[in-house]
């Protein structure tokens, strides 16, 4: 993985508003800075901003305040076909009446290339997606996932420094698309190219990115490395947005040496890290991974605070169990556990303790 911060300011978001009736902003004072060579993703819920910002890059839409810098130089007033920057779009976007290789030729036509050094240039970028002898064939002819790769090898065939992506593998279905997934990181990590993607599925942000932006309603959230945003959310949306998460609400009774002790809504106890509570009194939600959680007694600090819960459902998965249970009022309480020999199988109805450590467990807003 790349460090962002090598090389910050490739691509800048400055202060930029977006507004489609002059009231509602869809974008809220966004600052961002790109490295490049870096794969940032933006991911968020539909209406979030996050495809808003993407067409504001591209140019399909215009900034209604603030700067957008390509290279430490304002893209504001350069229309699309002048920014050189590359896109995939989910529904492939390919001319039908082309064969693929005229499909690839045509955005190098338009830069006024001569013929042999775009037949070699389309022949490069087909080979990459491993299409090289798919050339001769219109865009009907090939499967869905034949599509997408002729798509990402148009974009690439000029070379451009910038590629942006927007849902690119929403049609395909699960395999192909994680298949995919690996595929795109891998040409980008290759060629050294900025890759701006924009997804509402987690998975494939956690899979590919260097960082992901957490949108919502106009703003990120958060701006993290994937296993950050996984392991330290910093606020309730992001908890539960990425990833599965179990969450309790409950009343901050004190803070001492980095620990909170919560007492939730049902009077237990538990032990949390503050995240966004300061004080005694503060209302949260505490937010626990399925996979921090333990049922082992042994494998939990002697001091640490357990909780009391019934098996609901145990549910054999390959690799992991799943277990569902009730804690107080919440029957949606989700541990997974290793499939391992040792591991204890446990049956509906019974009754069993649950707790974890206080670091992995985060105090958040209520």
């Amino acid at each position: 993985m790349k460090d962002a911060n090598n090389e910050q300011g490739f691509v800048v978001f400055d202060h930029v508003q977006k507004s489609y009736d002059g009231e509602v902003l869809v974008v809220k004072d966004l600052n961002l800075s790109i490295g490049r060579g870096e794969f940032l993703t933006m991911l968020g819920p539909s209406g979030s901003g996050k495809t808003t910002c993407l067409m504001m890059l591209a140019g399909f839409e215009t900034a209604t305040h603030g700067d957008i810098l390509l290279g430490g130089k304002p893209i504001n007033n350069i229309p699309p076909h002048k920014r050189g920057i590359g896109m995939v779009f989910q529904n492939y976007a390919l001319f039908p009446h082309m064969t693929i290789a005229e499909n690839l030729s045509f955005p190098l036509e338009v830069r006024k290339m001569g013929k042999s050094e775009r037949d070699q240039k389309v022949q490069r970028a087909l080979d990459m997606v491993q299409m090289g002898s798919f050339g001769s064939r219109r865009p009907g002819q090939l499967s869905g996932g034949q599509q997408q790769r002729v798509a990402l090898a148009r974009a690439l065939v000029f070379e451009p420094e910038l590629v942006l992506m927007d849902e690119p593998l929403g049609a395909l279905d699960k395999q192909l698309r994680e298949h995919m997934q690996f595929e795109i990181k891998r040409i980008s990590d290759d060629l050294g190219i900025t890759v701006v993607y924009v997804t509402h599925d987690q998975t494939e942000a956690l899979t590919m990115s260097d960082r992901v932006a957490v949108f919502d309603d106009g703003r990120i959230q958060q701006l993290a490395p994937p296993d950050q945003l996984y392991e330290a959310p910093e606020n309730s949306f992001v908890a539960q947005f990425i990833g599965e998460n179990n969450t309790m609400e409950g009343v901050v009774k004190e803070i001492k040496n980095g620990v909170a002790l919560v007492q939730l809504d049902g009077g237990d106890l538990i032990d949390a890290k503050p995240i966004n509570v300061s004080k005694a009194g503060d209302r949260t939600r505490v937010s626990i991974r399925p996979e921090r959680v333990e049922y082992n007694r042994d494998r939990l600090h002697k001091d640490a605070h357990t909780l009391k819960a019934e098996v609901l459902e145990f549910i054999y998965m390959g690799d992991i169990f799943r277990t569902r249970l009730r804690v107080g009022k919440n029957e949606d309480f989700i541990v997974k556990t290793r499939n391992a020999p040792d591991q204890v199988r446990l049956k509906p109805g019974q009754q069993i303790e649950i707790g974890w450590l206080p670091e992995d467990c985060r105090a958040l807003d209520a």
